[in-house]
């Protein structure tokens, strides 16, 4: 066997490993003939993927049935736990939802799609299984606040590249899927420095967010607040909240900027 074909081979072993994690984290709990069926390939392939990660600690087996284990848990939030935005806020986000009393996000841009880092519920809100839902999955930056105001602050010629590589999918009537628009909105919003999300992702709810950048311009992620359009209305949504959003962005700015000045004076050059 040649070292290309090798090496092709070994992609491929990669490749159903980790759509079996796929599978596995969108199903619970999953037998192997249901997933040899979803996935295409023979039961004693997929018997044999997954004895190996059950020999690895990322997979238990429950009956005649297979889950992810919870091991893979504790890597995400040791993944989380290193981010300098969630070490920086997490705490600004908890007030902000206090001080709103709805739902507030912590969000950062991996490959072209939003994912929410954190999520505070503020004490008069009622439990979404939306909001639940956003935190197990990654959101399409189009038609979020905290995804447009990402957006907003990337170089052009990325976001054609997130735009090529995801699309401008309709969830709601008010949903932007034209991509001049979609240029247009981004405009004013590094303008007035903050987004706002009016039904666009789903019917009956509204968000607002704003940008978190190092004092260069480099982009961290965004937040955001989102509650019901009941709630978030006239000047409460176009005046009081975008404040809070932009007020709480900056003061997580000046707290990642001040650890890194700290960072920097406690490691100067010739410390060892």
């Amino acid at each position: 066997m040649s070292q290309r074909d090798s090496e092709s081979r070994t992609l491929k072993t990669v490749s159903r490993l980790i759509k079996i994690i796929e599978v596995l984290a969108r199903s619970g709990s999953i037998g192997v003939t249901t997933l040899a069926r979803r996935l295409d390939l023979s039961k004693s392939t997929v018997h044999a993927y997954l004895k190996t990660l059950e020999e690895n600690g990322f997979v238990v087996k429950g009956g005649e049935k297979y889950q992810l284990a919870h091991e893979l848990m504790l890597l995400g939030e040791s993944i989380r736990s290193q981010h300098i935005l969630y070490q920086a806020g997490r705490g600004e986000i908890e007030e902000l939802a206090t001080e709103t009393g709805q739902y507030a996000h912590l969000t950062i841009e991996e490959n072209g799609k939003g994912i929410n880092l954190y999520q505070a519920r503020g004490e008069t809100v009622a439990g979404y299984e939306y909001q639940s839902a956003k935190l197990h999955q990654p959101d399409h930056l189009h038609l979020t606040a905290a995804g447009k105001a990402i957006l907003a602050f990337l170089p052009r010629d990325q976001v054609e590249v997130i735009l090529n590589r995801h699309g401008l999918q309709r969830h709601t009537v008010n949903t932007i899927t034209e991509r001049e628009a979609l240029f247009e909105e981004l405009k004013t919003i590094r303008e007035c420095g903050h987004a706002f999300n009016d039904e666009e992702e789903i019917d009956g709810f509204r968000a607002v967010g704003a940008p978190i950048r190092r004092p260069d311009g480099e982009l961290l992620g965004a937040l955001s607040v989102s509650g019901p359009t009941s709630v978030l209305a006239g000047d409460r949504f176009y005046e009081e909240l975008p404040k809070a959003v932009t007020r709480t962005a900056n003061e997580i700015e000046v707290s990642i900027n001040m650890s890194n000045k700290y960072s920097t004076s406690s490691h100067r050059p010739g410390d060892r």
